[in-house]
């Protein structure tokens, strides 16, 4: 299968066969592209939804890999789209799904991005990998690297949620905490790189993080069909995604593209919503501003530690993405999205991740707006799992019972 590598801003092609980062002439991000043409009208759906492969390498002819034995995987992808009950504060929705991310591997979105990465670093003869992280991808990392063999150095903001820092110190990783953002991190892994010969897997530095994560497109199109009934592949209306570094949103939207090109679906889209904290809002600033790059975003801080990126070095392809969709960004506040996070809980049995909870309430407020439709078949991701974030929500005190007395639950 014939694979390149393309520049996303001025379109330089590059050589898909060595590491590399980002692009030698302009420094933006490089996107890897296949010859779609000769597979449209012999790569069936159904045949590769049918394959026995428990993992989104199913897709494996858009994927860095020649077949899914060549993958450093561990069954990540294929997660469940569930169905939101109408009750509480969801009976407005009538075709409201989440796409639960929690079941990935590593417990979040993160192990596709990993997944693909890894696998095409060690096939390029990679021994040590490093990134920056404030959370999740910093687990992912570690544990597909232990997986292939690679060492791996991370740089962490020190109020990284706890359970990111243990799983990374347990699965082997070298951990080094920064006193700053993601950004003051980026810039550490960058000097590290260069001075110790590391290849960084950093978001959108390195081509092929976006591989894994657009599988989340992919797998939509049947999760839709499926939840319709119907073998014809579909898109939602909506989809709301929440936005940090934006790997997810731009992968979802080029296996949009690529599926055309196979003949899988039309040229229909749904609109895409980008969702941030009010905190660290710069897609959000940028695209209300009618602006086709953001400006970092000063003194970012949010509880969500997924979406404290402050300047994202694909900014210009989001922003894209979002006028091409006829989309739109919005954010919420981290009480906002902790509240959503319990509805969620409470109300449809899913422990969502603060990001997750954001794009909840992000819908809400979309459809109190008039913007959104609530009948529209809208589909929230929740990137990652609550379990992750236990140190936000504090059980307080709770009622103890003395099992020796007989009345005991007579004190209820």
């Amino acid at each position: 299968m014939h694979r390149s590598l393309e520049c996303s801003a001025c379109k330089a092609d590059h050589p898909v066969d060595c590491l590399q980062n980002l692009c030698r002439e302009c420094g933006k991000p490089l996107l890897a592209r296949y010859d779609l043409e000769s597979l449209r009208g012999r790569l069936s759906p159904s045949e590769v939804w049918n394959r026995p492969v428990r993992s989104m390498w199913k897709f494996h002819e858009v994927m860095p890999a020649d077949d899914s034995a060549q993958a450093v995987s561990m069954g990540e992808g294929i997660t469940p789209l569930i169905r939101c009950r109408r009750r509480g504060c969801f009976e407005t929705f009538a075709n409201l799904f989440i796409k639960d991310e929690a079941f990935n591997p590593t417990g979040s979105f993160k192990a596709r991005g990993m997944s693909a990465a890894v696998t095409r670093a060690a096939a390029l003869g990679a021994t040590t990998v490093a990134l920056p992280s404030a959370g999740n991808a910093a687990g992912a990392a570690t544990y597909y690297a232990a997986h292939a063999g690679l060492k791996c150095h991370l740089f962490m903001p020190d109020d990284t949620p706890p359970a990111n820092i243990v799983e990374s110190v347990v699965g082997g990783a070298n951990v080094t905490l920064v006193n700053g953002l993601i950004s003051d991190c980026g810039k550490i892994v960058r000097q590290g790189c260069e001075r110790f010969g590391w290849f960084d897997l950093s978001t959108l530095k390195e081509p092929f993080r976006i591989e894994g994560k657009k599988t989340m497109g992919y797998e939509l199109v049947f999760d839709m069909a499926k939840a319709a009934g119907e073998e014809a592949l579909r898109l939602p209306d909506v989809i709301f995604y929440p936005t940090g570094g934006g790997t997810g949103l731009i992968g979802m939207w080029k296996a949009f593209d690529e599926m055309e090109q196979l003949g899988w679906i039309g040229s229909e889209r749904p609109r895409m919503v980008v969702v941030q904290a009010e905190n660290c809002s710069p897609i959000v600033k940028a695209f209300e501003a009618g602006a086709d790059h953001a400006e970092p975003f000063p003194n970012a801080s949010t509880v969500a530690s997924g979406l404290r990126v402050p300047a994202a070095i694909g900014d210009f392809i989001m922003l894209d993405v979002l006028r091409q969709s006829q989309g739109t960004a919005v954010s919420v506040g981290d009480d906002e999205l902790l509240e959503g996070v319990r509805e969620l809980s409470q109300l449809q049995g899913i422990y969502a991740c603060p990001e997750g909870g954001a794009v909840w309430k992000a819908a809400q407020k979309l459809v109190q707006q008039g913007w959104l439709d609530p009948a529209a078949q809208i589909v929230l991701f929740n990137t990652g799992s609550g379990l992750k974030y236990n140190h936000l929500f504090p059980p307080g005190q709770l009622p103890q019972l003395d099992h020796t007395d007989p009345n005991c639950l007579d004190k209820l």
